[in-house]
């Protein structure tokens, strides 16, 4: 199929706020049952070739472990034990409070129950109304759902590509439920020192130095789809640097800025893969030079670290 297709916020943006709910349930739950890690490594959803998945979830001596996958094609959830046991049901007809209840009640039929510490949205607009009473969103596009996963899949690829370059600490390429972004993420050792008023998920998030790539679909604020890259904390001058290709550009938002690839500039490009590539190469060295990161010494052409192979 056709690389990068259209996918303008517009036309699926009702869609989109029902599945980011969807999305944001599931995703709590795998915070309440999942291991801990690091930067919160262990929340986000990854790519399968039906949908997303949590992964296995729960702990190897500490009672069932499940995952709950989102399949885009069938387009159902399947919530499976380890035992071989599973329950499904449409993602289409739901609205958040019914989709809220059969996941649950899924969960419980295969003695798997799990207590979700805040069950409402995390920093949405209705973020002060519990998932099990909002009948508001309930849109689900089948075409449009599809469309989101594939577009998904490509990205995810463009971005397993581009991490392969870098040897140091660096994040799975991972589907963030929080602002429903795709990303991969960079660190230095640097520890940063932040405010003490920050909120706990910032402050792991960015206790130390990183450089972020991903992928999101557009919102309220940017309406549009878009590559982006930032560096945190931010370097002076940032702002100042060259990017590629030449329809990218630096975009001010929440007090800091990204460099942002508009979709649709890179699907216009000869070869949109290599536009994206460009983009973060140049977003990341860019960042990273002016933070004093020694990229020579993390770099890792095609994957490989070993002397003799990559000689």
């Amino acid at each position: 199929m056709e690389l990068f297709p259209a996918i303008p916020l517009a036309a699926w943006q009702d869609t989109k706020a029902t599945l980011h709910r969807f999305a944001q349930i599931v995703g709590k739950i795998r915070l309440a049952a999942g291991i801990r890690r690091n930067h919160w490594w262990h929340v986000p959803f990854h790519l399968t070739g039906r949908g997303i998945t949590t992964r296995p979830t729960g702990r190897a001596d500490g009672g069932p472990i499940f995952t709950i996958d989102f399949d885009f094609v069938a387009h159902q959830l399947v919530v499976a034990t380890i035992d071989g046991r599973a329950v499904t049901f449409p993602l289409y007809g739901q609205s958040v409070a019914s989709f809220y209840d059969e996941v649950m009640r899924a969960l419980g039929d295969l003695d798997a129950p799990v207590d979700v510490d805040i069950p409402q949205p995390f920093d949405l607009p209705d973020s002060g109304r519990p998932f099990a009473e909002d009948t508001e969103h309930a849109a689900y596009d089948p075409v449009h759902a599809t469309r989101y996963w594939q577009v998904l899949s490509q990205v995810n690829l463009v971005l397993e590509e581009f991490a392969s370059g870098y040897s140091g600490k660096i994040s799975p390429v991972h589907h963030f439920w929080h602002t429903f972004d795709i990303a991969s993420t960079r660190f230095s050792d640097r520890v940063i020192d932040q405010p003490s008023g920050n909120d706990p998920v910032t402050r792991e998030a960015y206790s130390r130095e990183v450089i972020s790539s991903g992928f999101w679909f557009g919102d309220d604020t940017f309406p549009q789809p878009a590559f982006y890259s930032y560096t945190a904390p931010e370097p002076a001058g940032l702002a100042g640097q060259p990017l590629l290709p030449g329809t990218a550009e630096w975009v001010e938002q929440r007090g800091s800025h990204l460099a942002i690839l508009r979709y649709d500039d890179a699907r216009a490009e000869p070869s949109p893969r290599e536009a994206v590539l460009a983009f973060y190469q140049s977003a990341y060295e860019a960042g990273a030079r002016l933070a004093g990161w020694d990229v020579g010494a993390v770099a890792c052409p095609g994957g490989v670290t070993d002397p003799v192979a990559s000689s």
